[in-house]
């Protein structure tokens, strides 16, 4: 059973989106895993930034059927997918952020966006970039799905990016250090921006996320 607290919880965070700018109008898209086989996920054509009850469809995760509420967002497929795929993960967000978006139209993408220590800390050290799906496709969920089995951030070439997170201050955490990595990046031109070297990313590895040296 769902509780008002968990769909009040849910409405909170998905209003985060408009707050920390990473939305425009109805182009993005939340999920939160309940309980084992539940997730609240954002209704289709909704907006995060205002969304209200009515607007939030539970379904079930092994499936990918709707249990209550609205039809969810055209994007639940690779939401659930994710949820299946990563045990470790509770939240799924996609948006479609001012420079983010820039980024993902380019025709020349960047292959690094280590440009500040929080993107390998936090996004990860390498962020998969994959082809154009039309949203809400097939092929769509099935590239995120894949790209986000092994990494916790996703840009998707002409539409936007998603990350997934254990919780809601995880996945906004990495939103927006990737989106602050892309306004450098867009900001800064195309070869006039300096990346961290590899030396650099594994010192923050060790001294900052913990891992043994190699």
């Amino acid at each position: 059973m769902i509780t008002q607290e968990q769909i009040d919880k849910f409405i909170e965070q998905a209003h985060r989106v408009g707050k920390e700018r990473l939305q425009l109008c109805s182009s993005g898209n939340l999920s939160w895993r309940v309980k084992d086989n539940v997730a609240l996920v954002s209704g289709t054509g909704s907006w995060l930034p205002r969304l209200a009850e009515e607007n939030v469809a539970v379904c079930d995760i092994s499936t990918g059927m709707r249990i209550d509420g609205p039809k969810p967002s055209m994007e639940s497929v690779f939401h659930l997918g994710v949820l299946r795929r990563r045990k470790d993960m509770n939240v799924v967000l996609h948006f479609q952020s001012e420079f983010a978006t820039i980024v993902s139209c380019m025709e020349n993408k960047p292959e690094n966006f280590n440009v500040v220590a929080e993107v390998p800390c936090y996004c990860g050290k390498d962020i998969p970039v994959i082809p154009y799906y039309r949203p809400g496709s097939k092929e769509l969920a099935e590239a995120v799905t894949e790209a986000l089995t092994d990494h916790d951030c996703v840009l998707m070439s002409k539409h936007g990016q998603a990350v997934c997170g254990k919780d809601f201050d995880a996945a906004f955490q990495k939103a927006v250090f990737f989106e602050l990595a892309c306004s450098i990046i867009v900001r800064a031109g195309e070869g006039n921006y300096m990346t961290l070297t590899e030396d650099e990313v594994r010192d923050l590895e060790v001294y900052i996320l913990g891992k043994t040296p190699e």
